[in-house]
């Protein structure tokens, strides 16, 4: 599996939904989906000699920036490498 280092974030995105909660069922949408879930996490980033912890964990749903991050292909599956400051919530 890929270890992400310092404060960066293994993500996947997470299938966009194709109907509401009352079942009206939506357009498919080009646009990239914005949701993912953590799949792994580096230890902190390090600075003036001190670790700054990592505010996200291993199955965290978090929204990124539409851009963000490096995609990258690992055994037959795509994720999204991006550091924890590019995660807009959780």
């Amino acid at each position: 599996m890929i270890k992400p280092l310092s404060d960066r974030v293994l993500i996947k995105m997470l299938e966009a939904e194709e109907t509401t909660k009352s079942g009206i069922i939506l357009a498919a949408s080009k646009e990239k989906p914005e949701i993912a879930k953590v799949i792994a996490v580096g230890p902190g980033a390090i600075i003036e000699g001190k670790t700054i912890p990592m505010e996200v964990k291993v199955d965290d749903k978090v929204i990124i920036a539409k851009y963000a991050g490096t995609e990258v292909k690992y055994e037959g599956e795509n994720y999204i490498i991006v550091r924890q400051d590019e995660i807009l919530a959780i």
